[in-house]
Formats: structure tokens, sequence, C-alpha cells
């Protein structure tokens, strides 16, 4: 971040490949605003040569232009937020330009080649998938510091094992149960380019089940919480967000006294999780509005007990903890700092559709 006077006194430099899509434009914004990192290069094919802000509006006043991501300068840090496949193919360039590479896309988040032979088209290094850390510091924090590659989490997953995660360290949920997943996201999941379907007449107003089944996403969750879910995505008519609800069907009785204690001592201590459960006022359970623009998830529950049924749920904006926002929490841990900089947005209130 600039003094004022036209230098820095940031600790680490910072640059972004891919910083013109949606979650590039996070990134940026989240950087820029950072105490200890400086962003000195933004990468773009379709936008070389043109400022920040002719992609990104509320980033006018940042002095950057994009640049070819065929040229990268040397840094402490560099994310990357391009398509599925690109990281895998260029790692040893972002590995020679940077001491951490933090990768926003799905290339290392799986421990296997077999899970990328099953979920995805393989892999073309997997040699690299056990250095890669998970991205995610509530499940990862003693592992992040000094890491080399670190991985951001898909936000389905994210959104989905934040929320059931309490209830496997409490040894409420042990793999054999019942559980059914239901995530709602919004269009900017779907990334910049979008496609027919992301056209805003298509789109606009819209409940559709685009992933009923076999979503990649799916793999995370096995791979971190141990269980076995039926995952289902729909669509809806928002920009920014993920709301999931898990349909639990424990084996044992469960109460709510068992559900604040595992909840509370899972997260009670987590900067950027916060327990809404049956509270008073509008907001009674996790919200994506609510979190819309920051770090923040929102976790919940109710019993159903007439159904022998725990409802779970969770919000997220899927841009922020979803993708950049966890990307730069990571960043902080594996550098050692703090872990809220740059990230201490609380959102607004009131707002329209996120």
């Amino acid at each position: 971040m600039s003094d004022g006077t036209g230098t820095s006194d940031a600790s680490y430099t910072a640059s972004v490949v891919g910083g013109s899509g949606f979650t590039g434009g996070e990134l940026l914004r989240l950087l820029a605003g950072h105490p200890e990192f400086e962003v000195v290069q933004a990468t773009s094919r379709s936008k070389e040569n043109k400022t920040v802000g002719h992609a990104h509006p509320n980033l006018r006043d940042l002095d950057l232009r994009f640049s070819s991501p065929e040229d990268l300068e040397s840094v402490d840090a560099l994310f990357a937020a391009t398509p599925h496949g690109v990281s895998m193919e260029q790692i040893d360039e972002f590995q020679d330009a940077a001491e951490t590479v933090v990768d926003l896309s799905a290339d290392f988040r799986l421990d296997t080649e077999a899970q990328y032979d099953e979920w995805y088209d393989g892999h073309s290094r997997p040699e690299l998938l056990a250095e890669s850390v998970y991205a995610l510091p509530e499940i990862t924090r003693e592992e992040l510091p000094g890491a080399d590659l670190i991985a951001s989490g898909g936000c389905n997953a994210t959104a989905t094992i934040l929320g059931l995660k309490p209830l496997v360290e409490e040894g409420i949920l042990t793999g054999d149960e019942q559980i059914v997943v239901d995530v709602k996201v919004g269009s900017s999941e779907g990334g910049a380019g979008g496609g027919e379907a992301s056209s805003h007449p298509e789109r606009s107003g819209v409940v559709r089940p685009y992933a009923p089944t076999g979503h990649r996403h799916e793999a995370e969750i096995e791979q971190f919480l141990g269980l076995d879910v039926s995952f289902t995505v729909h669509a809806v008519d928002m920009v920014r967000g993920a709301s999931a609800t898990c349909h639990v069907f424990p084996g044992e009785p469960v109460s709510k006294g068992d559900l604040w204690g595992a909840y509370r001592g899972e997260y009670g201590e987590e900067p950027f999780v916060e327990l809404v459960a049956g509270g008073g006022g509008v907001y009674r359970y996790p919200e994506p509005k609510a979190v819309a623009g920051t770090n923040r998830a929102e976790v919940g529950f109710e019993l159903d007990p007439g159904n022998r049924r725990l409802v779970v749920f969770s919000a997220i904006d899927n841009m922020m903890k979803g993708s950049a926002g966890q990307a730069v929490h990571a960043a902080n841990v594996a550098f050692g700092i703090e872990e809220t900089a740059g990230l201490e947005f609380g959102g607004l209130h009131p707002v329209g559709a996120p």
C-alpha cells in the first residue's frame, strides 16, 4: 500500500495473473488496500496495456496497467486467477517468478492424480500435488506458514465444509450418515466470460439446477471431511453469494446444546466465521446478502426432531471467502502477517441484491 508519497511502505510485493476477471479484480481490490502487500503487476491477455480501471471501475484510482502474462515480474507472492488447466501448465514460470504461488483455480486442490482422473480431465503435474496446501485457514492453518504453493478452495466446497466441519470434529457425523447438500449460487461463479446461459435475459429471475449430481466440488468435501454427500447446485438470481443448506440425518440423537458446543468449540476464535442460528431480527439464519463483499462466513443450524434431521446453513460471498478473500487470508498466514490484514471490510446494510 502506498504511503501517499509515491513510494510504498509494504513488506511484500504481489502480482495477479488473470487480473481482468471478476476474481482477479477482487484480488486487486484487496491487495491494493493491504498494509503489507504492494501490487506491482496485473496481467491480462485481453486487456494488455489497458488500465486496471478499464476492467474494474471501482479501481480507477489504481495506477497500474495490465501487462502480458508472458513477462512476469519477480515478486514475493503471485496470485493466479486463471481458468482450470492454466496453472498446472505454467506452474514452473509462476514459481520462478514468485516465492509463493497462490492458485485460485482447481489445479492443485486435490491430493492425488487419481482424484483428477475421476473428477477432472487428469493432471499434467501430479508430482506437485503433495506440495500444495489448501487455502482455507480454518482447516489448514498449521500447514500454511512458509508454504510455496497454496491452492484456493472451491466456493461451493468452502461453504459446505465450513457448515459441516464442526459436526465431524465433534463426532456427531462419522461418515455413515445420509447427507444432502443444496447450494444456491450467484452468477459471478461463472466468471466474467459467461456464456449463453449467463446472458441477462436467460439468467435473470432463475432458480436453475445446473449441477444436479456429480459436481466437482464434492471431491474437496470428501477429501477434507471424509463424508460422502448428495450434492446439488442451483443458479439463482443474485450476482454474489453461495448459500449451502445441508440436510443431515445423524445416527444418534443430538441436542441444541450439543450443536452449540460443537460450533462454538470449532469457530469461537475464528476471525471470519460467525454463528447465526435462529436468533432475533430479520436475518435469523446465514444469508449471502449479509456477507456480500466480505471475507466472513455465516454458519447456523436448526433441529428437526420429528424427522430426526439436522439442517445446517452456511453463507459466503463466492468471490471473497470462496475465492479471493480466502486466498489473501491464506497468504497472510503463509507470510506471518496478521490474519485479518486487508480483509477488515464488514459489509453493507441495507444493500441491494448481492
